[in-house]
Parts: C-alpha cells; sequence; structure tokens
C-alpha cells in the first residue's frame, strides 16, 4: 500500500480501536502504537536477534518462577494522557497476576516493561518510552541491547 493509500483510510483522530485493527490487519508484522498525545509509530518487525533476546529473558523469568500467564510477549498497554490514551506494545511485560483478556492492557498492574533495544530505534525506546511509562506512574521499565 501506498503512502497516500494509507493517509487516505486513516480517520481525523487515531484510537486504540484503530490501532488493534492495523495491528490484526497487517500482514508483515509492523507494530503501530500511538503516544498519548496522539503521535502515530510505526516500526518494523523485529529481526531474529530481537526475538532471541525475548526468548532468552522469557525463559529466564519462567525459571525463577514467574507463571507463564504473568509474563506476556508483545501485549498491548494503555498509556493515559492528557488528551486521551496511547498505546504502546512492550516486547515483555510482567504483571502480579493474570489479566483480563484484552487488546490493551492497564498500566496500573503492571510490574516491569521490557523493551529491547533494536538499531535504529534507541530514541524511541531508550527515551520517549521510557518517559511514557514515568509519567503514566509505572513503576519499572527494563530496556535490553541483548547484551
Amino acid at each position: 500500500m501506498s503512502a497516500e493509500a494509507f493517509g487516505r483510510q486513516l480517520s481525523a483522530v487515531v484510537t486504540l480501536d484503530d490501532l488493534a485493527a492495523m495491528n490484526a490487519a497487517d500482514q508483515h508484522g509492523h507494530r503501530y502504537e500511538l503516544s498519548p498525545e496522539g503521535a502515530l509509530s510505526i516500526t518494523s518487525p523485529p529481526d531474529s536477534e530481537h526475538a532471541a533476546i525475548a526468548s532468552r529473558l522469557l525463559v529466564w523469568l519462567a525459571m525463577a518462577g514467574w507463571p507463564a500467564e504473568q509474563v506476556l510477549q508483545a501485549a498491548g498497554v494503555r498509556i493515559p494522557g492528557p488528551d486521551g490514551d496511547g498505546g504502546r506494545i512492550p516486547d515483555l511485560t510482567l504483571w502480579p497476576r493474570p489479566q483480563p483478556r484484552s487488546v490493551w492492557l492497564a498500566l496500573t498492574d503492571l510490574v516491569l516493561a521490557v523493551e529491547i533495544v533494536s538499531p535504529g530505534s534507541e530514541a524511541m525506546d531508550e527515551v520517549v518510552r521510557r518517559r511514557e511509562y514515568e509519567r503514566a506512574g509505572s513503576r519499572d521499565t527494563g530496556w535490553s541491547n541483548g547484551t
């Protein structure tokens, strides 16, 4: 799809329901996210190194006793903001209890959000997303560059 065709399909204000539909419809694995201020971001599908890092972290958390229902991969997190809610999709999230089935989980129960920093996404991962989680009251965030 061309940028022109994509732009024609967007509504004037993108909502979390719109994001869920975009993520579900994308055949190439892009991630669609929205800042609490309404800025839409689209990231390329993660590569195999990124996936291996996420897998190692998931296995480590499971071996440490965290149940699978409390360690979620690529679960949407609702980020409240002054003009509406944004939505981010951390690589891994850790929860104190199993979460209800939802596309966008409430940040209030989040124990840990893990973002694996990929080449080209350093500023978004290390500055923007971290600031959003902290402003929204997340207790802890973790970043990994794979080392």
